[in-house]
C-alpha cells in the first residue's frame, strides 16, 4: 500500500563517502575546539584582572562550540538553523579580526576562524546541511528517527 504525504520523495541524499568526509571534518573541527578550551582553562587563572572576565567568557564559548561542532557530526541534517548560525558566528569574528589586525592576537584568530568557516562550510555542503529545513529531511540508514510507540 502506499501512502502519500504531499511530500516529494526523493533520493538526493549526500553520497556516503561524502557524508563520512563531513561529518568527520566536523569531529576534527569540535576536536580542535576543545583542545582551544582546554588552552583556556589553562590560560585564563593567569589573566590580568582587566582581562578576566573576557578571556574566561571566551573559553566557555568554545565548550558551546564543540557542543554544536559534535551535534552537527552526529546528526548534521536535523538541526535547522545550527549550520548556518555557526557560520555567520565564525564569518563575523574572521571579519572582525582582520578589520582589527593590528590588535594583538586579531591576526591569529582571524586566521583560525576562517579555517573553520571553510572546515564548516566544506562540512555543510558535504554533508548537505541545509536539508534540515525540509519537513521530511532524509538522513542515512541506521539514523532514522525512532517511530513513538501507539498508545
Amino acid at each position: 500500500m502506499t501512502v502519500r504525504t504531499g511530500v516529494p520523495v526523493t533520493d538526493d541524499a549526500p553520497a556516503p563517502r561524502a557524508e563520512r568526509i563531513g561529518r568527520g571534518l566536523m569531529v576534527f573541527a569540535a576536536i580542535a575546539t576543545l583542545v582551544a578550551f582546554v588552552d583556556g582553562v589553562m590560560k585564563t587563572p593567569g589573566m590580568p584582572d582587566d582581562r578576566l572576565m573576557s578571556e574566561g567568557w571566551r573559553t566557555f564559548a568554545y565548550l558551546v562550540f564543540a557542543g554544536l561542532l559534535a551535534l552537527l557530526a552526529a546528526e548534521p541534517r536535523r538541526h535547522r538553523g545550527v549550520w548556518e548560525l555557526v557560520l555567520l558566528q565564525k564569518i563575523a569574528v574572521t571579519v572582525f579580526a582582520f578589520m582589527i589586525s593590528h590588535v594583538p592576537e586579531a591576526l591569529t584568530t582571524g586566521l583560525i576562524d576562517l579555517a573553520l568557516v571553510v572546515t564548516v562550510g566544506v562540512a555543510y555542503v558535504l554533508c548537505r546541511g541545509w536539508y534540515a529545513w525540509r519537513p521530511a529531511a532524509p538522513e542515512p540508514a541506521g539514523h532514522r528517527r525512532p517511530v513513538p510507540a501507539a498508545g
